[in-house]
């Protein structure tokens, strides 16, 4: 999954904001380089916990980011266009205008009626982990898994299909950079849970403290280590900003993982 920011403060430095052309050209860009969907955001996931001038981007705002973007790319892209938002009438314009799953990072804790929105409208949709606060009784990945399946019921009881889940442990989301690595390290728990895992590691914060303070744009090694070992731990989808980078590794590690041939 190709991360096309559509933001002028995007953490990771690569927000195309109303540069229509920019944001085609990258889309275009991934889908050339192996992606398989486009993730299109039109507000900054910062944590405001550790970036003080996040705030909110109100619907209308949202809307007039992201939609020309989607109508641009639909009838160009071979592949689907995936919208980035924690809003329900964000995500009904955006599939009106061609997107074909949602990526809540809220954990529906936004918008209450995302669930409803989302079984009306027949879509997937990434539930991403995430907690006010940083702390974990029990362990992260057990409450993680626990916290997770508990918004997977609420998905199910809204009339979404269990096939129609992904599952994020929401790396950076409400942990510590050691909780977000314990996370990565215990994915297995999430993976052995039945539903497809998506992992989004790509540029985060925990990744340039273990390296040494590196910037975003200096974190692509950290970022492939990362998705290295989600693919060896049984994730589906890598959510990531240098695509033509991790393509090549998860094509390597998914060789070795799930097996290869000639012919492959």
């Amino acid at each position: 999954m190709g991360v096309l920011n559509v933001t002028p403060d995007s953490f990771s430095g690569d927000g195309t904001g109303r540069d229509l052309q920019r944001a085609v050209d990258q889309a275009l860009r991934f889908e050339d380089e192996g992606a398989d969907i486009i993730d299109v955001g039109g507000e900054s996931s910062r944590p405001a916990s550790f970036y003080k001038d996040a705030t909110p981007v109100p619907v209308d705002e949202e809307l007039s980011r992201v939609i020309p973007v989607i109508e641009a790319l639909v009838n160009r892209l071979s592949i689907p266009v995936s919208i980035d938002t924690q809003k329900s009438a964000v995500l009904r314009c955006s599939v009106e205008a061609g997107a074909v799953m949602a990526n809540d990072v809220s954990m529906f804790g936004t918008d209450p009626g995302m669930p409803a929105t989302i079984a009306e409208l027949g879509v997937p949709v990434v539930i991403n982990h995430t907690r006010a606060t940083k702390t974990y009784l029990t362990g992260v990945a057990n409450e993680v898994v626990a916290d997770l399946l508990q918004a997977a019921r609420t998905a199910e009881e809204a009339g979404i299909p269990a096939r129609n889940i992904i599952l994020d442990p929401g790396i950076g989301f409400g942990k510590t950079p050691e909780q977000s690595i314990d996370m990565q390290r215990d994915l297995s728990l999430l993976v052995e849970q039945g539903y497809p895992v998506l992992i989004g590691t790509s540029r985060k914060s925990s990744i340039g403290q273990v390296l040494g303070g590196l910037p975003p744009d200096q974190r692509v090694e950290g970022t492939a280590a990362t998705v290295a070992l989600a693919i060896e731990r049984g994730a589906d989808i890598v959510r990531v900003h240098d695509v033509k980078e991790m393509v090549r590794v998860s094509r390597m590690s998914d060789a070795i993982v799930r097996g290869w041939g000639p012919g492959d």
